[in-house]
């Protein structure tokens, strides 16, 4: 399939970040809470794809929960406790760039985490997930795949360009010989995951962009009618002249025309 113009992109995805945006007005009204979990493959595109749904969302209500390796004091808790600190209040929306399935992929493949631990995790995070969908958490959780030959091209992109290249950590360099204990990984995790209250969403990413709308799409369409009338405000002119600002600023940077 041919890869999709950065314009035709950005064509198809306006209309979705409108609903995006009244998606977040009928939280707000509603008072409902919403989940969505991003994992997959490194490069698979979860950043990416985070970053085109908040662009035009109020950061006070809508959080990206991006965790760093657990504190000594961290690993001795209840495993789920630092996530449950960070899933949303009435309104709000708790994006997840990883979740507690690092305990089911990297923690796992990487020999993070003891295959007791693994177990007790698989058979956990489906009860976990029960009691969030219960007391009304809307959860959404997707797998972002992409092929091990593509994963390699996004690498050598991010080794090559210095504006990306603090994406690569010694851990994402020694999983790129794991692909295959990755996918197994994967698989034991889906089919002790994946239940009728907190079901599994896996969209091709080989595309990124094609990918990013796909997913977004599917999201707006399995959220509730969230259509609610937008605030009556009124743009009065004002009263006399504009004011001016009066103190000193820094000159504006010179831009040097080649």
């Amino acid at each position: 399939m041919k890869a999709l113009k950065r314009k035709d992109y950005e064509a198809l995805l306006e209309p979705m970040q409108e609903e995006l945006v009244a998606m977040a007005r009928w939280l707000q009204r509603s008072g409902r809470r919403l989940v969505v979990l991003f994992e997959g493959r490194d490069t698979a595109g979860k950043g990416g794809t985070i970053d085109a749904i908040r662009r035009h969302l109020n950061p006070r209500q809508c959080k990206v929960v991006a965790l760093a390796k657990p504190s000594e004091r961290e690993a001795s808790q209840w495993y789920f406790q630092r996530y449950a600190a960070h899933l949303p209040a009435a309104g709000e929306i708790a994006l997840f760039d990883r979740s507690w399935y690092n305990r089911a992929g990297v923690e796992q493949v990487m020999g993070f985490a003891t295959p007791a631990q693994v177990k007790a995790f698989l058979q956990d995070a489906p009860l976990f997930e029960k009691m969030l969908v219960d007391d009304g958490v809307l959860l959404f959780k997707y797998w972002l795949c992409c092929d091990q030959a593509r994963q390699e091209e996004r690498f050598a992109e991010r080794l090559e360009d210095p504006l990306k290249r603090w994406k690569l950590s010694p851990v994402d360099l020694e999983a790129r010989k794991k692909y295959r204990d990755y996918t197994r990984a994967r698989e034991a995790m889906l089919k002790a995951t994946h239940t009728a209250h907190a079901p599994w969403t896996l969209v091709n990413f080989d595309d990124q962009k094609r990918g990013r709308l796909t997913l977004i799409r599917d999201l707006l369409d399995r959220l509730p009618d969230t259509r609610v009338s937008e605030p009556d405000l009124e743009f009065a002119p004002l009263a006399g002249k504009p004011a001016r600002e009066r103190y000193g600023v820094i000159e504006p940077i010179p831009v040097f025309k080649a």
